[in-house]
């Protein structure tokens, strides 16, 4: 690969073939990976071992997080390379697509004010459940300069460690939450229109769905709380609506409904929601229709997420992980 060999890192627990077709997509274009594994019990070490990445494992006495698990990935590579000025971080369920370091690296080679550039990541299996199609709808972002990146990402490494890397505590948004610290330092990020990523979502149960979306609802109350005074603050308008139309709109009609039972045809106004989000988007009539019912009721469950933080918060615990699959 020609230019600044870049360092990948990829994080994982008891992910088995597809932390194997990730690794082994990841060897074309480089041999500087480290793995992350986080308790394992199947074979994900000694696989990871075989393909010839460098094995971390986290110590599992102390609380768990993706960004925990990013952040001593970087530092074990950092190690090995001290040179290095590019890292790509990967999910242990997700292949990298070939050429995509190469294009990724040139984009932030020839723009130096760029922190972090991402493209397209797809789901593998789109067809298998409605929520698979639904994670492939939602990663379809706009191209061009982003307010922020998903898990699979490439990195300028002076501008990651500049801003102290993830925030370690963070068990949802710790991606998005990296960019607005970046963003607050004058870095950009970007999104090119190029093949990224394959993921696995393997989401074939509407409770594995819910519970996704109650990390994102933690996810958004977390971050909100601690960048509410940013002028770059995120997800302030997502929180708003899922208090709206997952808890302030149906309990006020259901208070309203005692005094007057004609009240409860309010709710109603969810099936002209849910097609008036169908009708926005530019896809095929049955996955806007699928997509518009499931982003509705997501409000539910993110309010689900918001309400858990906040509790958490009060009682003074730590968050723990959301786990979906």
């Amino acid at each position: 690969m020609k230019g600044s060999n870049p360092g990948v890192v990829v994080i994982g627990r008891n992910e088995g073939e597809r932390l194997v077709a990730c690794l082994q997509s990841i060897t074309r274009d480089t041999a500087d990976i480290v793995y992350v594994d986080s308790g394992s019990t199947d074979s994900s070490v000694d696989a990871a071992a075989k393909i010839g990445a460098f094995v971390v494992k986290l110590d599992m006495t102390r609380p768990f997080t993706a960004a925990r698990a990013r952040n001593e990935g970087f530092a074990a590579l950092k190690a090995r390379r001290q040179d290095i000025r590019f890292v790509q971080f990967v999910d242990g369920d997700c292949t990298l697509t070939e050429g995509w370091l190469v294009e990724g690296l040139a984009f932030l080679e020839e723009h130096p004010e760029v922190a972090v550039v991402c493209g397209r990541r797809r789901e593998r299996f789109p067809t298998a459940s409605v929520y698979n199609q639904l994670c492939d709808l939602e990663w379809n972002t706009p191209v061009g300069e982003a307010v922020a990146c998903g898990g699979d990402s490439l990195v300028r490494v002076a501008a990651f460690e500049a801003a102290n890397g993830f925030r370690p505590q963070l068990i949802a948004g710790e991606e998005p939450e990296l960019c607005l610290r970046l963003r607050e330092k004058g870095w950009k990020i970007w999104r090119l229109d190029a093949e990224m990523t394959r993921h696995d979502a393997a989401i074939s149960r509407f409770a594995q769905w819910w519970f996704r979306c109650v990390r994102c609802g933690y996810g958004y109350a977390e971050v909100v709380r601690m960048h509410w005074a940013s002028p770059l603050a995120i997800w302030s308008r997502e929180t708003k609506r899922a208090v709206f139309w997952g808890g302030v709109l149906p309990a006020g009609i259901l208070a309203a409904s005692l005094v007057e039972p004609v009240f409860l045809s309010v709710f109603l106004v969810y099936l002209l929601q849910i097609g008036r989000i169908a009708s926005a988007r530019r896809i095929s009539s049955s996955q806007s229709w699928t997509y518009a019912v499931l982003i509705t009721v997501a409000k539910f469950a993110e309010l689900q997420g918001i309400l858990k933080y906040h509790w958490r918060r009060c009682l003074g615990r730590t968050g723990t992980l959301i786990e979906y699959k």
